[in-house]
């Protein structure tokens, strides 16, 4: 089985992209965020011609989850356990359903804007109920991964130049604790495997030539349970769909499994 994640930064913008993307790596599962689109608008047809099936969750113009499959699609769960407001209304986040037997959730964790901001400790708060939600559905003791943009840098050399951050969200030590929850309670994470450099970057600014330059973060990441960590036998970042005219600023991460 081959699962994997994206951050297509509007799934409208990057749908050329996406079914080109389906085609040439046939992932059996995919976990997209940020689709700026409500669910009537997501574009199921032409994905359905490709053979996958669709849950999704979203809401209009910003964020935004999904899970393509064509091994199957059940369970589907919308929202999590006790998952936090902000400014009074719930926010299309995280989506989770049951695909060829390994439940699947697809997360795009709050971005946290800056550590004095509302939106930092809403981040905090959704991460905790994102641990929450793992525990409820027995993540640890099943077929189970959690994969997405968590807008966290799990260690200072997953960002290009930690001095820079000094100040910043992603690498605070609250949003580390947080992620590392997840490992707490009995996932693992799968960390990709390098290619071209020595960090496997998911993430680079469209300003500055940071790609070019290779100015990039790790925040997409993948969390599994041991019974589906141990059967990884690849983990890599394509690197290749980050570049050229109209390219997400985020790569998308792919896993292989055995089973």
């Amino acid at each position: 089985m081959r699962i994997a994640t994206w951050n297509v930064n509007s799934v409208g913008a990057r749908l050329p992209r996406l079914t080109a993307w389906l085609e040439r790596v046939a992932p059996d599962v995919l976990c997209l965020q940020e689709l700026k689109c409500d669910d009537d608008a997501f574009p199921v047809a032409a994905l359905a011609e490709l053979g996958y099936e669709v849950a999704c969750h979203g809401t209009g113009r910003w964020n935004g989850v999904a899970v393509l499959s064509r091994v199957g699609l059940a369970d589907i769960t919308r929202g999590l356990v006790d998952e936090p407001t902000y400014s009074g209304a719930l926010q299309p986040r995280a989506i989770g359903a049951t695909c060829g037997g390994v439940r699947v959730w697809s997360v795009y964790v709050p971005n946290g804007r800056a550590p004095d901001h509302p939106h930092y400790a809403y981040k905090l708060r959704w991460l905790d109920a994102l641990d929450a939600t793992v525990r409820a559905e027995g993540g640890a003791a099943r077929p189970f991964a959690v994969l997405g943009d968590f807008n966290i840098a799990p260690a200072d050399d997953d960002v290009w130049d930690i001095s820079l951050f000094a100040e910043s969200t992603h690498v605070t030590e609250p949003e580390r604790k947080a992620l590392a929850a997840l490992s707490d309670g009995g996932l693992r994470e799968v960390v990709p495997r390098p290619l071209k450099y020595d960090r496997p970057y998911t993430y680079w600014d469209y300003r500055q030539l940071a790609f070019p330059k290779n100015r990039g973060m790790r925040i997409d990441l993948a969390y599994a349970s041991p019974s589906v960590a141990e059967t990884v036998t690849d983990a890599w970042v394509d690197r290749e769909e980050r570049k050229g005219k109209g390219a997400s600023d985020h790569a998308p991460v792919v896993l292989d499994l055995s089973g």
